[in-house]
């Protein structure tokens, strides 16, 4: 290869894309859509949201089935830096907020081994906003001064989901992906002190119109 004649470094973009309602993303993470020359999304991006890449964006699905297929990190990870090295600019499209449960931090680091330049575009995590949807405070000065937030099923087998034992002395607890875990949620935060008359909700798929709030009877 000559001299001068390699192309130069592209560039990646980790973005929240928000819980799942277009008009909740921002203005940043549009703009990156924009620019985009390879959108690379998961599983849960509303196609609306999809919907703000340019026509001409090569669009690369990433995402992980429970109980099914999944893209593996690696190949993730590899196409990112594979991408960035022909030159293009890429957004790494994630549900809610690349930091929150998002393995954000395990892109970011492949990116910084390679030499890729990068940028962080946090997103509106579900964590708070799909319960604020439904009308439920995470936080009320007369009831509820503290939250905490944990995963009730691990995105890598042989990784243990938390222990919501420990995080039952919360006023507010929020369990995220724990649909298919329901029962050990419950029967650790009765261990760790919640009494069973807790006030609770189950939400799934808390922003998409098909789907909607679940009362637990």
């Amino acid at each position: 290869m000559r001299k001068g004649s390699r192309k130069p470094l592209g560039f990646v973009w980790l973005v929240g894309a928000g819980p799942g309602d277009a008009s909740l993303l921002t203005l940043k993470a549009k703009e990156c859509l924009k620019r985009a020359d390879v959108v690379i999304y998961d599983r849960l991006v509303a196609p609306s949201v999809l919907s703000f890449a340019r026509p001409d964006a090569e669009l690369i699905y990433a995402g992980k089935e429970p109980g099914g297929e999944k893209t593996s990190q690696a190949w993730i990870n590899e196409t990112m830096v594979a991408k960035a090295r022909e030159g293009k600019k890429v957004v790494r499209l994630k549900n809610g907020d690349p930091f929150v449960f998002g393995r954000g931090a395990e892109e970011l680091e492949a990116l910084a081994e390679a030499g890729v330049p990068f940028e962080i575009v946090p997103g509106v995590s579900s964590a708070f906003a799909v319960p604020a949807y439904a009308g439920i405070p995470l936080t009320d000065r007369r009831f509820a001064s503290s939250f905490a937030v944990g995963v009730g099923k691990s995105a890598e087998e042989g990784n243990d989901s938390v222990d919501f034992c420990k995080l039952a002395q919360a006023d507010t607890v929020v369990a995220l992906m724990a649909v298919g875990e329901l029962e050990k949620v419950i029967a650790q935060l009765m261990e760790g002190g919640k009494s069973p008359k807790t006030p609770a909700a189950l939400i799934e798929w808390g922003q998409r119109r098909n789907k909607g709030l679940r009362l637990p009877s």
